[in-house]
């Protein structure tokens, strides 16, 4: 969400239904990742319908890859869960939502990529900035497991046709990076957490 743009809180029940499959879920907040990175946002994961069920597809720095409900991020996260959608706008014919999410869906039980958070963060220190050039080369997957937003750009990119970030390599994309793509726009935060998570 770019500063010019206002935040329009939407509750749960009303949100549900203008979510689509590989839609982008930013988690705002405080943390390493937001300090040492260039925006406010701490965690990236795609959206994901299972049934009538709204999953959330991540790659956690405790728990690795894997899939949980959104009501049940609400809890942990209340009214800093920030929405954006994939291709809102249908600019993309190539974008294959259900191929990105089948590849997030692949990377469940992975490990986090903490030596790969720890590389970009390395480089954002301010002798390493000014001497090392951006990455662009995507086919770079480097030697470590995915970070969150990484394992987003990934997917989005080999399974839903869609480089999100195409002037910056995947492995050193942020989630700030995929905030302020043109593939997505920012819709809404959700709100009040639902009452029943079942």
């Amino acid at each position: 969400m770019s500063g010019a743009t206002a935040e329009r809180l939407v509750p749960f029940h009303e949100a549900v239904g203008q979510i689509r499959d590989g839609d982008l879920l930013l988690y705002r907040g405080r943390g390493p990742i937001a300090w040492a990175g260039r925006g406010r946002h701490v965690h990236a994961a795609m959206l994901a319908w299972w049934d009538d069920d709204l999953l959330v597809l991540e790659v956690h720095p405790r728990y690795g890859g894997r899939a949980v409900t959104l009501a049940s991020q609400m809890h942990l996260w209340p009214g800093r869960l920030e929405v954006f959608a994939a291709d809102f706008e249908g600019r993309w014919p190539e974008w294959h939502p259900r191929g990105a999410v089948r590849m997030m869906r692949r990377l469940c039980g992975m490990a986090y990529g903490w030596k790969s958070v720890l590389w970009v963060a390395m480089r954002h220190l301010p002798i390493l900035r000014w001497v090392l050039r951006p990455e662009l080369d995507d086919q770079l997957l480097g030697p470590w497991p995915p970070f969150c937003s990484q394992a987003c750009v990934v997917a989005t990119r080999l399974g839903g046709g869609v480089d999100p970030v195409p002037h910056l390599a995947d492995r050193f994309t942020e989630p700030a990076d995929l905030a302020r793509s043109p593939f997505y726009s920012y819709r809404f935060t959700l709100g009040a957490p639902p009452s029943e998570m079942f």
